[in-house]
């Protein structure tokens, strides 16, 4: 027997026939899809990892965020922090050496020295002629120690602060025609140098350590940090800056905040609050390491220095 198809049955086969291609071509697409999704899944994953990251760092730093202090509360302060400037005025623990109004206190030549607008000041001319004129503070003697002061040169001439200095004792300077010298008003020691600036290297000299009367001399120029051990001579250890750029901190003809500091064998020199040397004396001997007297210098014709406003703090 010889089997027919239907009409329907072969329309059914040929659109059957028809839907293969078709089908192909939608697994094809389907498979070219397949990387996309998983692309797509992977940038998803992250994403989720990502905002659970920044989620829980949130999390933490408003956890680690201290509470608002209560009133009256001292504020927290970092780890990390700039130290507080110095006030030059701040005289917590300090003595004023130097009343404003007489020299009672104060031991020197009346004839080069005086009181004058709240400030001590020594003066030379060509009919008052100084070499070297000293002032220093009775019944005051110290080794460590902070001095605040204000100073001022005029005219020409030198000045200094002497600290940690002896009086009485022998001059080692040529005796000058006509010179008289009464070794009680005159010092010997460490002195912070300054100096009307006349000429360049004058100009060079104020902020510096010299050692007055003394073979040393020079011992720490200005932007210098100098070592001295005994039996060597000063050794450069470091640098504050240059010498010449430094010089522009000081003020000419008018008032100059100076501090000194001394401890053991460091002596720092601060001018309007710039450092300008440091002397670090190893040698227990040396005549820089003496408790002593603090005075003021006058040298040099003419000249005219001022200072006011002298403050000490002693540690011993």
């Amino acid at each position: 027997m010889r089997l027919t198809s239907s009409p329907d049955s072969n329309q059914n086969d040929r659109r059957q026939s028809r839907r293969g291609p078709q089908r192909s071509l939608i697994a094809g697409v389907e498979s070219r899809r397949g990387p996309q999704r998983s692309l797509i899944a992977g940038v998803e994953s992250r994403l989720c990892v990502g905002l659970a990251i920044l989620w829980t760092a949130a999390a933490v730093t408003f956890a680690q965020t201290p509470a608002a202090p209560q009133p009256g509360t001292p504020p927290v302060r970092s780890q990390f922090h700039e130290p507080s400037p110095m006030d030059f005025n701040d005289h917590t623990g300090f003595t004023q050496i130097f009343d404003g109004k007489s020299l009672a206190d104060w031991e020197g030549d009346p004839a080069f020295w005086r009181v004058e607008n709240g400030a001590i000041v020594g003066e030379s001319s060509k009919d008052n002629v100084v070499y070297n004129a000293y002032i220093w503070r009775k019944d005051l003697v110290a080794k460590d120690f902070d001095l605040k002061l204000e100073i001022k040169c005029e005219i020409a001439g030198g000045s200094g602060i002497q600290y940690r200095s002896q009086t009485g004792l022998p001059w080692t300077k040529p005796l000058h025609p006509g010179e008289k010298r009464n070794l009680d008003w005159l010092m010997t020691g460490p002195q912070a140098d300054f100096w009307f600036p006349v000429n360049p290297l004058h100009a060079s000299y104020s902020g510096q350590f010299y050692s007055e009367n003394t073979p040393l001399g020079i011992v720490a120029w200005r932007g210098e940090v100098v070592n001295s051990t005994a039996g060597a001579g000063p050794r450069l250890i470091g640098t504050v800056g240059d010498r010449s750029a430094l010089g522009g901190y000081v003020k000419i003809n008018d008032w100059n905040q100076y501090e000194i500091i001394a401890r053991g064998g460091t002596m720092i020199h601060i001018l309007n609050g710039q450092l300008m040397a440091v002397l670090i004396d190893d040698d227990p001997a040396s005549s820089n390491n003496l408790a002593g007297k603090i005075g003021i210098e006058l040298e040099g014709t003419p000249a005219k220095v001022s200072v006011r406003n002298i403050w000490i703090r002693k540690l011993n």
